[in-house]
């Protein structure tokens, strides 16, 4: 119990980097990572339905549920029934020296019904206790859905991220070779061509072949896309865009909502209710106990075969016995449960408690951050840009060289990267924020994204875990109000 709740009050454990689409009139976009791509709902549905950790956590909380029938058995009655036969030799030796000698067949059949009236509410409390469990399993499944869920979106998005890259330095190559003028190596070539031109000696070398001038454009391989998968893929794939809904817009509502909400911290406050009543399930063994017993019996001695035997009442068939009998018995003192428990396990909620404010604070200020971020790598972009088309411009008036446009060009392609890494930023801690503050759920994603619903997410096999409906007694009833 104490052991779970410090399993997952470990919240702050997850502190990622992941992507995000352009901003503003930019022109750097995540790319698609598939011919077959999905979108960001689509990707986090089949994380939600297929995940491994996910799936045994869901197994391990219906295991939990059956602990709720388990309990609620105890209002019932119990009935036992017995039967039992055999076969008995029988030899009398009579004053007058006769033999008696008979093979008898007896059995004997029961029933006893056993109805507890009162047993100190330890009946009512082992319910209350199987009802925290799973309420506290819960909150537990909710959490390890919350971590897959923050790990499919970086992954997706980190992804998207890498891809821009490559597009941006792809981009960059096809700078370079549409303005052959300004490569540094091609004064360079020039000059060895003139000189074996004059000298008159060696042949000319041979001329590159097409595959070795188009170096910078990857060849077509059996995976990869061509331009009208690609163009499909990346229409397919919306750029995640960074969470706006349900967000704090402050510190102290971070926190408050952290507390009251997150997964981790309601599961050790289900945990200190547990132990709490698992106490008085102790403390009913020292209560009085009162049943109703109920008993039926028949039985009878069939004779077989006998050799000079009489007849005797003893032989026969016995009538049958029924009796009723209520009984209040005080069970011996036992050894109750460690009073202990409860205070660890308010130790361990302090201590969940204390990890979600961090996580919460430490999200909402790296979410603000990541906003700057982006903001002043949309500027970089942007005089980038405009100062790459100056140095061009000067650069054909012969004002600057070559080398000062091939600078200019390497600095818009590192302020692209940057802006595309601060745009990773910004999503993940927007969802990471979200996740502080126990909201990154398919509840909550599903009122955004039609595609990924708490009905169509979930497996066919773990969309029934609430507690099942049980008939329970008249006895039950009543003293399940106590």
């Amino acid at each position: 119990m104490a052991g779970r709740a410090a399993r997952v009050g470990h919240v702050g454990r997850r502190v990622a980097s992941i992507g995000h689409l352009p901003c503003g009139g930019l022109l750097v976009r995540f790319a698609a990572p598939a011919a077959h791509g999905e979108n960001l709902p689509e990707a986090l549905a089949k994380a939600y339905q297929t995940n491994p950790q996910l799936n045994a956590e869901r197994a391990r909380q219906r295991a939990t549920d059956e602990n709720v029938p388990q309990a609620l058995a105890g209002y019932r009655p119990q009935i036992i029934a017995s039967l039992s036969a055999g076969l008995q030799a029988v030899r009398n030796l009579l004053p007058d020296n006769t033999i008696q000698s008979a093979n008898l067949k007896p059995w004997t059949i029961g029933v006893t019904v056993t109805q507890t009236l009162f047993n100190g509410f330890k009946t009512a409390n082992s319910v209350r206790v199987a009802e925290l469990q799973v309420q506290s399993g819960r909150e537990a499944l909710r959490n390890v859905g919350q971590g897959v869920l923050l790990d499919a979106v970086t992954a997706y998005t980190n992804v998207l991220a890498n891809q821009s890259l490559v597009d941006a330095q792809r981009a960059n190559v096809a700078f370079l070779q549409r303005n052959p003028r300004h490569h540094p190596e091609a004064s360079q070539c020039r000059r060895r061509h003139a000189d074996r031109h004059r000298a008159g000696r060696g042949a000319p070398e041979p001329r590159p072949r097409r595959s070795e001038r188009r170096r910078g454009q990857p060849r077509h391989q059996p995976g990869d896309l061509y331009p009208g998968d690609r163009q499909r893929a990346r229409a397919a794939c919306a750029p995640p865009k960074p969470w706006t809904a349900y967000l704090p817009r402050s510190r102290d509502d971070a926190t408050g909502l952290a507390f009251r909400e997150h997964p981790a911290v309601m599961a050790a406050s289900f945990d200190v209710d547990v132990a709490s009543t698992t106490i008085r399930v102790a403390e009913s063994s020292l209560m009085p106990t009162i049943t109703l017993q109920g008993s039926a019996s028949r039985s009878r001695r069939c004779r077989s075969h006998a050799q000079h035997l009489r007849d005797r009442p003893g032989l026969g068939d016995r009538p049958a016995a029924r009796s009723r009998s209520m009984t209040a018995a005080r069970r011996p003192r036992r050894p109750g449960r460690p009073r202990k428990s409860p205070a660890q396990s308010r130790l361990v909620l302090d201590q969940v408690r204390n990890q979600a404010r961090t996580a919460a604070v430490g999200a909402w200020v790296a979410n603000e951050g990541a906003k700057i971020a982006v903001t002043a790598s949309e500027s970089e972009v942007r005089a980038a840009t405009v100062a790459l088309q100056g140095v061009q411009q000067e650069a054909a008036g012969g004002q600057r060289t070559t080398v000062d446009v091939l600078n200019s060009q390497q600095d818009l392609i590192l302020a692209k990267a940057r802006l595309i890494g601060a745009q990773r930023d910004r999503v993940i801690a927007s969802y990471t924020l979200l996740s502080a503050i126990g909201r990154l759920d398919v509840k909550t994603l599903g009122a955004q994204h039609a595609g990924l619903s708490a009905g169509s997410a979930l497996p066919s096999g773990a969309r029934r875990l609430a507690r099942p409906a049980h008939a329970v007694g008249a006895v039950g009833r009543i003293f399940s109000r106590c």
